[in-house]
């Protein structure tokens, strides 16, 4: 089988608007923007330490409120529930609730 028959055999008919990857004798699709920036002018991680250390901080203090007060509830609850357990399971509740047992 000849390379032309190979490239044939599987590629879409004529009624496709991109016939196959990298075909370049194919009509420009519309409404494709690319844009680009050159390698020399990115800088990805410029000043990322040394301005997380104000711009953080102040992004963080900022949600404190809706971090700390909740879980200050729940630890709240957790320290409860973990002594009132221990006061249930002890002999002073267990006479406390019997009586004179």
């Amino acid at each position: 089988m000849r390379p032309t028959e190979i490239r044939r055999s599987e590629m879409p008919g004529p009624k496709v608007y991109n016939l196959w990857w990298g075909d370049r004798g194919v009509q420009k699709q519309k409404g494709v923007i690319t844009y680009g920036v050159s390698p020399f002018r990115q800088r990805a991680a410029k000043n990322m330490f040394s301005s997380y250390l104000f711009n953080g901080y102040r992004r963080l203090s900022s949600q404190l409120v809706y971090w700390v007060i909740p879980f200050a509830f729940g630890y709240g609850t957790y320290a409860w529930a973990k002594r009132y357990d221990a006061w249930q399971n002890s002999k002073a509740a267990h006479v406390a609730g019997h009586g004179a047992h």
